[in-house]
């Protein structure tokens, strides 16, 4: 399993590719971002100095929309990044939530995302597309490589994403709901005549290792309680389209009961004011929280699901600490060793 990083780009920008630069010295193999230009300062200004500090981590963004970039200018910005620094890019997609609702607007439709995919691929693998009734291809892009997983969790996002992604990304990580919407994008893909296992699968979620302590469990709890927030806001979407008692795991959709609205002011940030209504037991079903043995212990569980990459979301007050525990204690214990010397008698 690959393990990821999310940051957010809040200034000064050299805090978040330190950050960057860090996570892939502790052997992370994604940096992801926020991508939300009113609350946080541009990614993709950003993205080219992380690459340009680092050697082998993959960077994009969790996630862009079609709303406020056209699709042709995000396949050029990602063709750009991939020739100045080899194909280390990716593009996570969904239908727009901070960067949309700050401005006033709505979500895109899911056709128009299904349109966003299929443009940004072609042009971001140096092929041609579609573009209304003009044909258009990157004559500079010939190299350039590309992956578009897409972000969602309702039926038809689910399937829209079997049926065209080359990636699947979930902003929880609780192990039913994942198991849930794994058989839902494996099950699309498969119709469309796809192979089920070509769709990778990505966890995102805060992760916050503590020392066993309730003190310290405590703690991690109010750390990553706006993760329940944020997520709240695409269930809201999914029980105002879909109700509830149908398709969708109660799960996901019932402890939104008590929501009273969203601050963007305070997306993402540890400690808002309107996450109070999110359980100690949905911050521990989405997140990753407890010592490193049961964060293994979880990572594990999800890669037995098909999990291929779980992404570490870093908003919160143990940062840099996050990252050198993994970096420590985690990662070396998540994939098989091999061991130096085998043969009989020498071990």
């Amino acid at each position: 399993m690959d393990i990821g990083v999310v940051l957010q780009c809040t200034p000064p920008a050299s805090r978040v590719i330190e950050l960057a630069r860090v996570a892939e010295t502790h052997g992370f193999s994604h940096v992801w971002t926020f991508d939300s230009h009113l609350l946080w300062q541009e990614p993709y200004v950003i993205y080219s100095q992380i690459l340009a500090a680092t050697r082998k981590v993959t960077v994009g963004p969790m996630v862009t929309n079609p709303a406020t970039r056209d699709q042709t200018v995000t396949a050029s910005t990602f063709a750009t990044l991939n020739e100045m620094f080899g194909n280390r890019t990716i593009c996570g997609i969904g239908r727009g939530d901070s960067a949309v609702r700050t401005l006033g607007e709505k979500p895109t439709t899911l056709a128009t995302l299904r349109e966003s995919v299929e443009v940004i691929r072609e042009l971001g693998n140096g092929r041609s597309a579609r573009v209304g009734e003009v044909e258009v291809r990157f004559p500079w892009a010939a190299e350039s490589r590309l992956e578009v997983w897409v972000a969602g969790y309702g039926p038809k996002a689910l399937e829209l994403t079997g049926q065209v992604a080359d990636g699947f990304i979930l902003q929880l990580a609780d192990p039913d709901i994942t198991a849930w919407t794994i058989g839902k994008v494996r099950a699309a893909a498969a119709a469309a005549g796809r192979d089920p296992l070509s769709v990778q699968i990505c966890v995102a979620a805060p992760a916050y290792v503590t020392d066993g302590s309730r003190a310290g469990l405590e703690h991690a709890r109010d750390q990553c309680r706006w993760f329940g927030g944020m997520v709240g806001n695409h269930v809201a979407d999914i029980v105002a389209k879909y109700g509830t008692g149908g398709d969708v795991p109660a799960a996901l959709t019932d402890y939104i009961a008590g929501r009273q609205g969203y601050d963007y002011n305070q997306h993402g940030r540890a400690g808002n004011t309107h996450a109070a209504f999110v359980p100690d037991e949905i911050v521990d079903r989405f997140c990753l929280i407890g010592t490193p043995d049961e964060q293994l212990d979880r990572l594990w569980e999800l890669e037995k699901l098909g999990v291929g990459q779980f992404a570490v979301y870093l908003q919160h007050d143990a940062k840099t600490a996050t990252l050198e525990a993994y970096g420590e204690q985690v990662l070396p214990r998540l994939n098989q060793q091999v061991t130096a010397i085998q043969a009989a008698g020498l071990t």
